[in-house]
């Protein structure tokens, strides 16, 4: 498991690429206000925009994740208390005022960097309009 890439994955540096090929600069790897150790993928900090990009088996994919037979119990304890950190770093960002965006890693780049767009221009012509 220590070969599995945590950062700088392949769709994260196809999303990166899209967004910066359409104008918009952001913070890669940037602390999650408040709590230790978690950190959101891509940040629009002006904007309040979190952008995470989740792993299917990491953090439990209703597609396609699977459930290691070896072990079993440790793994299904593993997976859970993942999918309860997502939603508590979710929860938390929210209640700061972020625009949380969640997708896994089987969408495609060019629908996810679209969404994103969409939201941070939203964002920023809201925060223009105040």
């Amino acid at each position: 498991m220590r070969r599995q890439a945590s950062k700088d994955t392949e769709v994260e540096l196809a999303v990166r690429r899209l967004l910066h090929a359409a104008g918009l600069r952001y913070r890669v790897e940037y602390p999650v206000p408040g709590m230790a150790r978690r950190r959101m993928d891509v940040a629009f900090t002006r904007a309040k925009v979190a952008v995470l990009i989740d792993g299917c088996f990491w953090h439990g994919c209703p597609q396609h994740a699977t459930q290691p037979k070896a072990n079993a119990e440790w793994w299904r304890d593993k997976l859970n208390r993942n999918i309860a950190r997502d939603r508590e770093t979710t929860e938390h960002l929210t209640a700061l005022g972020w625009t949380v965006l969640r997708f896994w890693e089987h969408e495609d780049p060019n629908e996810v960097s679209a969404r994103v767009k969409a939201v941070v221009d939203r964002r920023l012509a809201e925060q223009a309009g105040r």
